[in-house]
This record gives structure tokens, C-alpha cells and sequence, in this order.
């Protein structure tokens, strides 16, 4: 019997994430230039060295068993390692990364992050290897919400992560500079049964409508709730962009950032009420990891693409911009 170690490359757990992708072997196929028959094969081999079997074959479709399942959560984790450690080395040659990966809060200015991408591929560097269109560093923006942000950046999937939370501990391998502030306004639609009201606004008058909350991006840690009352009827988003068109519609109410809505505001497309809980201020930091996972007792190395993106967070300029800056912005998804 062929050994596991001699089965379980690289290209063979690629393979496996094609055939679940795609949801059977002919697309599978399709998409890596081979033959079904040569991906049934390989299959085959697999289950021969691990002993187990990988897909329901009772299935039409291409349907993991619980076996194929924890080789496919292996196998990508292992195939993410293997991307780091090339990675690592491609810094250590040339000193910039292969990839950076940046986790954004979705209350973050757009516009001003854009400009930072725009204002870093039009670089010319002078490391060797470096290409002369830029870095050669291949930027990746992830868009998250809440505690997802921190998730991103503790759990190696992002190296930089703008607009986390400043009131947590730092894990070893992690370093935090301050942001700024976002202060919170309760906010509504001008025809929201509550637009009218009298007075401050309690608990006992908001718990009647629905709120508008959006979904914490986080997938293993804890989510947080913010806001919401007990027994409150609320719908759910996806994005602080979401949040502010259904509460612009009128499809309930809850607390917005105030540089988000301030031109609605001021426009009268949306009422500010004051409520009897205390004012909502995030106050927010960004966060870089500066060991590579494993390294504890080696010294730190942040490569270029890194330094680049922390030295423009240096700058006041920049930081007041990523938190006020959301004016003129074209809408998601325009041209």
C-alpha cells in the first residue's frame, strides 16, 4: 500500500478542493485540464493510503463523506501554511511579501483606503526582485465587522487590521497604535413612528420597533450584540452600508456612526432623537502582527509592504481620514 505521506501533496489536496467546489468530478475536471477518469484514479489512491473512504459514491454529485470533510479542512489549512512559508521566505530574500493581507472595519473610509492602495502600487521600489510596476507585493482586502476584524489579525489570516477595538489584551506577537474615535448617534428615518416623539427616548419606547443590526463577522470568536434589548424585533445585515439604507427606509431604527450618516443628517433624511443610554463611542486602534506564527524567540521582521502601510497609519492625516472621510463617495458597486 502506497504511504499517506506519499499521496498527500500538495496538488492532491488542491485536487480535493476542486472536486468540493465544483461539486463533482467532471467539473472538476474541466477545470484542471484533466480527464474525470485520471481524478477518479487519484481519488481512489488517496483512500487507498489513508484507508478511508472520501466521497459518497451512492451520491450523483461529488459529496464528501465525513472523513473527505476533515481532509478537506486539513488540507486547506496545510495548503495556507505552505503559501505562508513561501511567503516568509520571498521576505526574507527580498524583504517584501508575497502577499499582505489588510482586515478593514466596515466603518472605515473607502475612499481613503482605496487611496492608500493607489498611493502604494505606484511605488518603486528599490529592493531587488521587486518588480518596476510596484512592490510585486499582492494586496488583499478583507471588509469585516465587529469582532471579525481582531478575528482576521489573531488568527493569522490578515497581517494588518485597521479599526479593531483598543480595549482588549494583546496576544503575544501582536502591537496596537491608537486610531481615533467614532462617536454613535441614534438615527431615523423623518416618517419612523418614533421621528415625533417627545422627549428623550427610553428602553421601554424603543423595545416597540424593530432595530437594524449588522452581523458580527466573527466566525469562532464570541460575536458581539450591541444595542439590542431583550425580546426587540431586529433585522439583521450584512454591512454598515446595509444598516443605513434600511434604516434610511425606514425598516427600523438603531445607533449609526455619525460620519457615515452626517450628510444624511444634514439633508433631513434621517433624525437624530436622543435616548436615555449613554452616548456610543467606539474608540478604535490598528493592529499589525510583528512575529511570524512560531516565532516567538526570534526577532521581529516586518517586511516592507508592512512598514509602508504603518508608516502612512502614522500620520494624523491619514488616521482623521479613514474615520471621517465618507463624503462624495460613490455608491457599492458603482463604476
Amino acid at each position: 500500500m502506497t504511504s499517506p505521506r506519499n499521496v498527500l501533496t500538495p496538488e492532491a489536496l488542491a485536487m480535493m478542493d476542486v472536486i468540493a467546489r465544483t461539486g463533482s468530478f467532471a467539473a472538476a475536471a474541466r477545470e484542471l485540464g484533466k480527464v474525470p477518469s485520471a481524478l477518479t484514479y487519484n481519488v481512489r489512491q488517496l483512500e487507498d493510503a489513508l484507508d478511508v473512504l472520501l466521497f459518497d459514491r451512492r451520491s450523483r454529485q461529488a459529496k464528501l463523506t465525513a472523513a473527505g470533510e476533515e481532509l478537506l479542512h486539513e488540507g486547506r489549512r496545510l495548503l495556507e501554511e505552505m503559501d505562508a512559508v513561501a511567503n516568509r521566505v520571498k521576505r526574507v530574500a527580498t524583504g517584501w511579501e508575497t502577499q499582505l493581507t489588510v482586515a478593514v472595519d466596515g466603518i472605515m473610509s473607502r475612499a481613503t483606503l482605496f487611496e492608500l492602495c493607489e498611493a502604494f502600487y505606484a511605488l518603486s521600489p528599490e529592493s531587488p526582485g521587486a518588480t518596476s510596476g510596484g512592490p510585486g507585493t499582492r494586496l488583499r482586502l478583507r471588509t469585516e465587522v465587529l469582532a471579525g476584524t481582531w478575528e482576521a489579525l489573531v488568527s493569522g489570516q490578515a497581517d494588518l487590521a485597521i479599526g479593531v477595538g483598543v480595549d482588549r489584551t494583546m496576544p503575544p506577537g501582536i502591537q496596537m497604535q491608537p486610531l481615533g474615535s467614532i462617536d454613535f448617534v441614534f438615527a431615523i428615518a423623518p416618517h419612523h413612528p418614533l421621528a415625533h416623539a417627545e422627549g428623550v427616548l427610553s428602553d421601554a419606547d424603543l423595545i416597540h420597533h424593530r432595530a437594524v443590526a449588522v452581523a458580527d463577522s466573527a466566525q469562532r470568536m464570541a460575536p458581539l450584540t450591541v444595542n439590542l434589548l431583550p425580546g426587540q424585533d431586529v433585522l439583521t445585515v450584512a454591512t454598515m452600508q446595509n444598516k443605513i439604507e434600511a434604516q434610511l427606509r425606514c425598516l427600523g431604527c438603531g445607533f449609526l456612526p455619525e460620519p457615515l450618516v452626517r450628510e444624511h443628517i444634514a439633508a433631513g433624511r434621517l433624525v437624530v432623537k436622543a435616548v436615555q443610554r449613554p452616548t456610543q463611542v467606539a474608540r478604535l486602534g490598528y493592529a499589525w502582527r510583528s512575529v511570524p506564527a512560531g516565532s516567538a524567540t526570534r526577532k521581529p521582521q516586518l517586511g516592507l509592504a508592512l512598514r509602508w502601510w504603518l508608516s502612512q497609519l502614522e500620520s494624523p492625516a491619514t488616521r482623521s481620514a479613514l474615520i471621517e472621510r465618507h463624503s462624495g463617495l460613490l455608491p457599492l458597486g458603482g463604476a
